[in-house]
């Protein structure tokens, strides 16, 4: 086991140096949200802690990246295979604390372990290329990591969202600093500081800090801190964006989503609202590549909507970490509140609700909304949450306009029989993520992901050439036999 039982064990330890140690912030209670129950009690890191941390890192660093390549390959492949094999652990702690179901949790698992195996291809692949010089010279450029790296990652989807920028980071020679949210500080934070110590980790390598904005902002500021990866909502990485900025710092971001799935008319209904279904409700909505607004041809809009509504009705709701369950709750009160504002003003600006649009505690129902205007909030905004908006469209033209008509550009699914019109279609339309005959939640560590727009800075994590661009620096370098001569 990494963490103990997962009923009933505290962690209180916060900051990981290869030990635990108590948070100078005191502790907090990490909270179930199916039941409220607490199940943990979790260090709270402040902004002295970042700055103690971010020394710490920098001086173990050094010591890292001159480690033989070799090593670093294999505390990676260690790493991944520590996350294989507490598995069911992980998804316990994935279930209470974030509401994932237990199938999600698996992918979860399994991608972060691919994430890990990955990563550990990336010491022994090549860092640099013989460049041409005019000079009696030889000319390269080579890629040296850079240093210290910031990671802030989400409470949704916790543990991809922090290893597919934490792995690489650290199979390159960087060391780095998590701030997981703390609402998931255990399967998005604890867990990694546990299997990273398993894997052989040099201590002040990795480090794990929950806390909430200021602790984020004073990561971002720490003069050894050189690059951010951040994911989370649009505004508040603006918010990193302009801080980042200020201090001449590299940031990646990625951000939220309004992702369309275009269903042309020439598809099985029936088999396009399952889809569609996966799509919206998965992880109930709480995916930034959520399936948001379903753009639908006109012929067959409303029975695509009914079809949808029959299927999300027998999606059983409930406490994923004990029961069988379609959809888990959402994460707190503010979320669930948020998103039942948006059903309750979009049925005002004239959708039609056909199913759901209601809760109990934290449990949403899932939610389908047929005739959606335009100006609807459920529309014009990322939900985050199960709710499925149904649009219809007239022409391709008018498609168009719509799928490419918003600030976000993360994913896009397009469902049609004919698939080369889709691949044209997809070209016209400003996307980070394209899929045709699929909905628009996919991910794989191989595959660079990234969005445009206000979904982000588009692709810097997946594949190898992705993660040495965003983890590296470019040195230039010449070496000459002998002292050149100069006019004075």
């Amino acid at each position: 086991m990494l963490l103990g039982e997962s009923s009933g064990h505290e962690w209180h330890g916060k900051i990981w140096t290869g030990r635990w140690v108590n948070g100078s912030g005191g502790a907090y209670d990490a909270v179930e949200p199916a039941t409220g129950q607490i199940i943990a009690a979790v260090g709270r890191a402040t902004p002295d802690d970042v700055t103690e941390a971010a020394s710490r890192a920098a001086a173990a660093q050094q010591d890292w990246a001159r480690r033989p390549f070799e090593e670093r390959a294999a505390v990676l492949r260690r790493a991944g295979d520590l996350l294989s094999a507490n598995a069911d652990e992980i998804k316990g702690w994935l279930s209470r604390e974030a509401g994932t179901i237990p199938p999600f949790g698996d992918f979860q698992v399994h991608t972060s372990a691919q994430e890990c195996y990955e990563a550990s291809a990336l010491p022994s692949h090549p860092y640099g290329e013989l460049l041409r010089t005019g000079d009696p010279r030889l000319s390269f450029a080579r890629r040296l990591p850079v240093g210290v790296v910031g990671v802030i990652a989400p409470f949704n989807v916790p543990t991809i969202l922090a290893i597919r920028a934490m792995a690489p980071a650290l199979a390159l020679g960087n060391a780095v600093i998590l701030k997981p949210d703390p609402r998931t500080a255990i399967c998005g934070g604890a867990i990694f500081a546990r299997v990273f110590e398993e894997a052989g980790l040099p201590e002040g390598v990795l480090q794990v800090l929950p806390g909430g904005a200021d602790v984020g902002e004073a990561l971002i500021v720490a003069p050894q801190v050189r690059v951010i990866a951040f994911t989370g909502s649009t505004r508040a990485g603006r918010a990193v964006g302009a801080i980042a900025g200020q201090h001449l710092k590299r940031v990646h971001l990625e951000l939220g989503g309004n992702s369309a799935l275009i269903v042309m008319p020439d598809v099985d209904v029936e088999k396009a609202a399952a889809v569609g279904a996966w799509g919206s409700f998965l992880n109930s909505g709480q995916i930034c590549m959520a399936t948001s607004r379903h753009l639908v041809h006109e012929s067959i809009a409303d029975a695509y909507a009914t079809a949808l509504a029959d299927r999300v009705q027998k999606l059983p709701v409930g406490d994923p970490f004990r029961e069988q369950v379609a959809l888990g709750p959402l994460i707190d009160a503010g979320q669930r509140d948020r998103v039942h504002d948006l059903v309750a003003q979009s049925v005002t600006a004239g959708a039609e609700l056909l199913t759901g649009g209601s809760y109990e505690g934290l449990f949403y129902q899932p939610t389908v909304l047929a005739r959606v205007p335009q100006q609807a909030p459920a529309y014009q905004q990322e939900i985050f949450g199960p709710v499925a908006p149904v649009t219809a469209f007239g022409s391709t033209d008018e498609v168009l306009a719509l799928a490419a008509g918003s600030e976000y550009g993360l994913s896009l699914g397009i469902l049609t029989k004919d698939v080369y019109a889709g691949l044209a279609l997809a070209e016209r339309i400003p996307t980070g993520l394209v899929h045709i005959n699929d909905q628009t939640v996919n991910d794989e560590a191989v595959a660079p992901f990234g969005g445009l727009g206000a979904s982000g800075t588009g692709a810097r994590a997946g594949g190898a050439a992705a993660n040495i661009e965003a983890f590296t620096e470019t040195q230039w370098v010449t070496l000459r036999g002998d002292l050149p001569t100069y006019p004075f």
